[in-house]
């Protein structure tokens, strides 16, 4: 039996929030006040980037009321970091938790803080220095490696789902075409939830577009076209992330068509969320293929699907829960090192299981909306996603009519 690892624990954010974040950092919290082992339990302020400043915060007398309150508010409550460290930054890492005798890390993010874990916890074994590494998982993009699915997209895909709704209503009252562009760089989960906002024949979205279909101006053209010539509208909802056959983000090639610049972010590539861009250049283009005067307007959903505080799943909040109490049930368990993961039960009820899996499987890479979801046209998603997302959403409201 492996010896009980005394010690100091730190918990860390990265990446984007989410709405359930926190319910994770929640389920750390409350493991580690029931692990005698874990003598601290250190919030790192922004990520590694505060454990390399120094910057924390206790943690482990949080508990009751407040921490429920905690449990339950979107966003990063410790701060977040986009930093991706490479082996340099996570020596500092390191060193910093052998000062303070930290001998588990938790930290609760996407692909990239896996692999941030990954080469902390290598720099920990090649130094014979015995500390526990766990990622948790968290990203609306729905991209891990190896889970079923992740805390945070829930309530993201629910957001979608019900803004779609809201959307067809409005474009079926003043009839004209809408596009909606919806957060999703390489992977196409979270638009495919907007299909959820479907519940009669006519209802929109009309057309979905995802990264993982290439796409031609030309085609959505047609499309468009014959949506709106069918039934008088068109809702579309479409990744920020479509790109053509060469991997081309299709909000460049607008903007060099249309003379216009493109903002960047800080690792050079083109701002897509939180911008209007793509949409406005989409609308625009659309707007000048057709002779008639058509009513055009396109929205972009941005920062809001992350953190809204109105539109969280029950199921995506008790994940998250667990995922972050499971974290720590491993760790302190014995020698294991990982991320945890997602398995649906078989049976007729939706459930899941929880399972550890290998920090290697998960840094680094992102999982694609697989073609099964896709349509052969490229422009939809299948009724079969449905069963897939629906029991992450949770209920949705009915559509009344006249």
């Amino acid at each position: 039996m492996t010896p009980l690892l005394k010690g100091n624990a730190v918990v860390g954010q990265s990446g984007g929030p989410t709405a359930v974040i926190n319910q994770s950092l929640a389920g750390v919290i409350e493991a580690a006040a029931d692990a005698p082992m874990i003598r601290r339990l250190l919030g790192a302020r922004h990520g590694v980037r505060g454990v390399i400043e120094g910057k924390f915060v206790d943690l482990k007398g949080i508990g009751g009321a407040r921490l429920e309150r905690l449990a339950a508010t979107p966003g990063s409550a410790l701060g977040s970091t986009r930093d991706k460290p490479d082996e340099a930054y996570c020596r500092k890492i390191f060193e910093a938790f052998a000062a303070r005798d930290v001998r588990y890390f938790f930290y609760i993010g996407g692909n990239d803080s896996a692999d941030t874990a990954r080469i902390v916890n290598e720099l920990a074994q090649r130094a014979g220095y015995e500390l526990r590494v766990f990622h948790i998982p968290k990203t609306i993009d729905n991209d891990l490696r190896v889970t079923d699915h992740c805390p945070g997209y829930g309530s993201a895909a629910r957001f979608v789902a019900l803004a779609m709704m809201g959307e067809d209503r409005d474009n079926a009252s003043l009839l004209g075409i809408k596009i909606s562009v919806i957060m999703g760089r390489h992977a196409g989960w979270l638009t495919a939830a907007s299909m959820l906002a479907r519940q009669n024949t006519d209802d929109g979205p009309h057309l979905i577009y995802v990264p993982e279909s290439p796409f031609s101006l030309t085609q959505f053209t047609r499309d468009v076209k014959e949506v709106y010539d069918r039934l008088g509208r068109c809702l579309i909802a479409l990744s920020e992330g479509i790109a053509d056959g060469h991997g081309k983000e299709i909000a460049v090639k607008l903007a060099l068509k249309l003379g216009k610049p493109v903002e960047r972010d800080e690792h050079g590539h083109p701002q897509l969320s939180g911008t209007g861009v793509l949409g406005d250049f989409l609308a625009e283009y659309i707007k000048g293929k057709f002779k008639e005067k058509i009513r055009i307007r396109a929205d972009t959903y941005g920062y809001l699907q992350r953190s809204f505080a109105g539109c969280v799943s029950p199921v995506d909040q008790a994940e998250a829960r667990r995922v972050g109490r499971t974290a720590v049930k491993y760790a302190v368990a014995g020698d294991f090192d990982g991320s945890v993961a997602l398995r649906r039960k078989k049976t007729s009820r939706y459930g899941v299981e929880c399972f550890r899996t290998k920090l290697t499987s998960v840094a680094r890479e992102t999982k694609d909306l697989p073609p099964k979801y896709i349509n052969r046209a490229g422009n939809n998603i299948s009724e079969s996603f449905r069963a897939y997302a629906a029991p992450l959403v949770g209920e949705l409201p009915r559509i009344g009519r006249i």
